[in-house]
Order: C-alpha cells, then structure tokens, then sequence
C-alpha cells in the first residue's frame, strides 16, 4: 500500500484551505488545459460559495509520481467541527494551515487538537505569506506553542515547516526559496505522511464516514476501507457501533477519486477511501460496512455533544403556506431526522409541543446553515431563540463555555472588554498587541454571546473580528440580562403605508418597508424603549378635497434595519419567534392575540 497516502488539511475559517487545494489540483494535472474550474471548486453546496465558508467535508485525490493522494478538505468553523471529528478517521496525516499574519486562532487549536489526539504528525504550511502585514517567525513560535499546550509527543513536535501563497499557487522550504509551484509540498506529502496501515489479505471492512445522494444511484456512503478487498456487486453487510447488524446489501457501486470526480470501479482495496452505493435507508455514518463472517464493528471516534439548542415547528401565522411547499409537521420531523442521520453534530428530539421539535447544534451558524438549506428546499417554519444545553455534575447546574478572541483597533478595546466583562460576564484571559490591532482573549459563557455578533459590529465600526470555539462545561453564571429594547408590534392585518411608517419613525428603528405584507402580532421594528409597543402602520393619510399650505409634505422614510436569518434568531425574546418561509424572514409574538399574550405574561410573571 506505498502507492497511497490519506491526507487531511485543517485550519482555522478564512485561512485558504479550500483555495490551496484548487492549485494542488491544477498542478497535479486533474484538469484538462482547456477546463472551466470555478474558483474554491470544492466549495459546491450554494450556501459555502455565498458565505466563503467550507461547510460539508469532501473528498478529493491526485496522482503525484506514482503515488495517489486522497485529500480530505475539512471545514475550518467550529460550529462543524462534527464533520472534522469524522474525517480524520479516515487520514494517516494532516497539513495544518496558517494565516502568516493572524497566526494561530481558536479554530486551529480545536481542527489541531482532535488531530493530535489521534496521532497524526502534521505538516505545517504557513499561508498568504505575501500578505504585507505577514510575520512568519512569529507565527512559527505561536504555532509551536499551541503544539506544546495541546500536549504533543517529540514526533509530532519535530514538524516540517513550508511557506506558501495557496492563491498564487506556490511553497517553499525558505522564505527566501525561489517562488515556483507546490512540488515542495506535493513531494512532501510523500515522504512525511505514512502510507497506510493495514492487512490487504483480511476479509473486507470499511467504516463510513461521509453520507452523499445521487439522483442516479440514490444514498452514496464515503469511508475508508480498512482492511481487505472488495469487488463489485459482492454481498455485504452493516454493523453499527454496537456490534449489531443494521442490513445485508449489494454492493452495486463501487467508487474512487479522481480529481473532482467519482469514478467507477471494479474492485477496492484496503487503504484507498472509496464511495458505495447499493444500500438502503437504514445503513448511515459511523457504521461499518463489511463481509458477512466479520461481527466486530470498526471503533468510531466519539462527538463532542451539541451545546445549543432551538425549538423547530410549524409556521402557523396568518401569512402561512403562501411561499412554502413543505409545511406539514411531519415533513419538518422528516427532514430534521434525515440531517440527524448524516450530520453527527445535530441531535433532535421531540418536544412537549405539538408539531415542534428540539434541534440541537454546535453553535448558532450550524443551526442558522441547516434552517436556511430547508428554506430553499421549500419549508415553512417557525424558529425559537436559541438557547445553551446544561449538564449536571454531582448536583452542580454547568453550562457550556466559549473562548473568545477579538481583534479590534486599540480605540474600540475599551468598548468591547466593557461589555464582555460587564454584561455579558466574561472573564479577560490576555490581551496583546498583534498585526497592527489589539487581540483581547475572554472565556465567557455561550448564553453571553448569543445576539452580541452585530452589536459587537456596531461597537467596533464593522473592523472588529471575532472568533469563538468552544471550550468546555463551567460552573452556572447566573442570570445573564438579553436584549434591553422593545418590540414594535403590528396591531391588524394588511399592508404597511409608508405614511403611517414615516410618522411612527421616533417609536424605534423600523424592520419592514412600505407595502408589506404585516399581521396582527407581527414584530415590524425595535421599540426606543425596553417594553412593546403596539403599533398600527396601515393607517393612511385621511384625504379631503380642502388642500393647505404644508399639508402635503413629502414622506421620508429612513431605510428598515435589514437582519440576516442568525440576526433575527439572536435579536428574539423567550416569547418570540422567527418565521422562515422560501421567501420571507419575518419575526413574530409566539402568541399574536394582544390578551392571549398578557395571560400568560401575568402567568409566567406568577
């Protein structure tokens, strides 16, 4: 099995994975001259190519010499960190990428520490090298630090070292190297990533990894086969963690790859990661798939669990079932339980509530990314607030806690440190100088950051970043204040008038724009003030035939505040909803009846 090496590349989001793998493609001849490639060509689902974000882990490989590389691209955002726990199963190696001058971030600790622990060396690759603001030997001596925090063995601490510019297609062992192309790294990959480990001559066993569909050949399982060989249209089996048969099938397909492509196969053998078609519903990720004789399952790593939750169901508003194809509460629990099959790090669960259920994730992007994909299929439904998932430990309430790092120009530090440390109760770790802004880092706990993404833009001018990975479990902070201000709320059905609108301006800043479609309970803006504010924007202009001086002002109308799907998720209250229908977010009371509402506010206040 010399011939083959299993290769996974990790970093942190926005560190140019994706792009470096679109020149090692093109380098290593998986396009013709003459072939039209989209740029991030592993980026496929329409969600990652808006958003610039690897969201599903996907399998690629190249010839180098004569030897194949499988390459596994990882996702780099925490919140799908269920998908890089998976797949690094299936890797002998890593190429840990990192920015030369962001260096180390809370992601690339998280994507290198499940690494580590499963004893793979890594390559270090330090990326955009041509950046201006680039400080490589400072970056080495980070990254060599977070190796030592995370408890690396000596062979893991003697990693290789290479320069690069992903974009421009090129690496080299020194910075001052001639500027060529990625053979350094290629060539590499052969000599520092072992080859596979395992018995050729064992009966077949492979452990699936990846869930695919195809409208040809129907669901597609990817994994890497661990021992054995495997011909096509051979019978075989699935067993599932524990050791018990799932279903017995054909395997119809048998597939590699090549490039951006599968391509069919007649046999596999042990080391290779392969594609197979031919089962049913039943047989998923983490299951093993093996001949007959075999009955022990391949060991599966373990997830870490969803810290986050959100109550799913149906959309039951008067504007219900104009948009959305999918609207019954048995085609919502459907498709969230199809995800729950295939995206480990999502859990779901049914509720107390008719037609609603619990979806649990790793933070509010996961959750935000799986309610938008069902929006474009077609569902209408209606979406909670957010809320973190306790554990209890010797009758100790503990909740789930985040690192956070900013970096903020040193102007804008006072206003951020205020209001992580105040409100949102968490504590300051370190705070550096570092390329040209202040790095502050906080461990805080999740309940505190859910809603502070657009205030903490609106604090910084829109030149703040922040990152946050999970952390751990912690003692309970107590209670934690949400959000200060208001709701505007819509008084009757109809569509809104700019005129009623434009003189309802000095109540709050307006969510919606003229003509639109508003109902009885509908949230249309932000109050100036911390209660509701029940207002009627349908009404117009009373008209006679007596015209006077001023009378006839012009309107002027200040644009609506525009909020994307994990913007209005964090802005609602316990008792508020987001509707997401194909074509419209709105936001909205759970109970629309004025007197329903103070019922059970007088209840809960009870």
């Amino acid at each position: 099995m010399n011939n083959i090496r299993n290769l996974a590349i990790i970093a942190h989001v926005d560190h140019g994975k994706t792009t470096l793998i679109d020149n090692i493609l093109a380098q290593a001849g998986s396009f013709r001259e003459n072939q039209q490639v989209d740029e991030r060509a592993m980026d496929s689902n329409d969600l990652e190519k808006e958003r610039g974000i690897t969201i599903l882990a996907k399998c690629t490989a190249v010839q180098w010499k004569d030897t194949k590389i499988n390459i596994i691209d990882t996702p780099g955002h925490a919140d799908f960190g269920g998908e890089v726990e998976r797949v690094l199963s299936m890797a002998d190696g890593v190429i840990l990428l990192t920015d030369a001058a962001e260096g180390p971030m809370p992601q690339t600790k998280f994507v290198l520490s499940k690494a580590l622990a499963q004893g793979l060396r890594p390559i270090v690759v330090i990326n955009k090298i041509d950046r201006p603001d680039g400080r490589p030997e400072e970056v080495i001596d980070e990254v060599f630090d977070l190796f030592v925090s995370l408890d690396a063995n000596d062979e893991q601490l003697d990693f290789p070292i290479l320069y690069a510019s992903g974009r421009d297609g090129w690496c080299t062992k020194e910075l001052d190297d001639p500027r060529e192309s990625l053979t350094p790294l290629l060539d590499l990959i052969l000599d520092h990533v072992p080859a596979p480990d395992v018995d050729i001559n064992a009966p077949f066993s492979m452990l699936a990894t990846l869930l695919d569909k195809d409208p040809y050949l129907g669901r597609i399982l990817v994994g890497r086969v661990y021992s054995g060989q495997a011909k096509i249209n051979e019978n075989v089996q699935a067993l599932n963690l524990d050791n018990q048969k799932v279903e017995s099938f054909r395997l119809s397909k048998l597939l590699t790859f090549s490039g951006l492509s599968r391509v069919p196969t007649d046999s596999v053998q042990a080391g290779d990661i392969i594609a197979v078609a031919g089962m049913k519903d039943t047989t998923s990720v983490s299951d093993t798939i093996c001949v007959p004789q075999v009955t022990q399952a391949i060991a599966s790593t373990p997830i870490d669990p969803p810290t986050m939750a959100v109550t799913i169901s149906i959309n039951d508003s008067p504007l219900a079932g104009r948009e959305g194809s999918k609207v019954t509460s048995t085609m919502i629990r459907e498709r969230l339980l199809a995800e729950a099959e295939t995206n480990v790090a999502i859990t779901v669960n049914e509720t107390g509530q008719k037609d609603a259920f619990e979806v649990g994730g790793r933070g509010e992007l996961q959750l935000g990314v799986l309610i938008e994909t069902m929006r474009r299929e077609g569902f209408e439904l209606s979406v909670s607030r957010p809320r973190v998932l306790f554990q209890e430990e010797n009758g100790e309430r503990l909740e789930p806690y985040e690192e956070v790092i900013v970096d903020v120009d040193e102007e804008y530090s006072g206003s951020v440190v205020e209001k992580m440390t105040g409100p949102r109760k968490a504590e300051m770790t370190d705070m550096r100088q570092s390329a040209g802004k202040t790095r502050i880092t906080f461990m805080a706990p999740s309940r505190g950051l859910i809603g502070y993404q657009s205030e903490f833009l609106t604090d910084t001018r829109g030149t703040g970043v922040m990152n946050r990975v999970f952390s751990h479990y912690g003692p309970y902070k107590g209670n934690i204040a949400g959000r200060r201000n208001g709701a505007l709320i819509s008084t009757d059905k109809g569509e809104a008038v700019a005129y009623a609108i434009f003189n309802l301006q000095d109540r709050g800043v307006m969510f919606i724009n003229p003509q639109a479609s508003v109902y009885q309970g509908m949230i249309v803006g932000e109050h100036s003030k911390d209660n509701d504010l029940e207002i009627n924007v349908l009404k117009g202009k009373k008209l006679t035939n007596v015209r006077a001086s001023g009378s006839d002002e012009a309107v002027t109308l200040t644009p609506p505040r525009r909020m994307s799907l994990e913007d209005m998720m964090s802005w609602i209250d316990e008792d508020e909803l987001v509707e997401v229908t194909p074509k419209s977010l709105r936001l909205r009371k759970v109970h629309l009846d004025p007197n329903e509402r103070k019922k059970h506010a007088r209840a809960n206040a009870a």
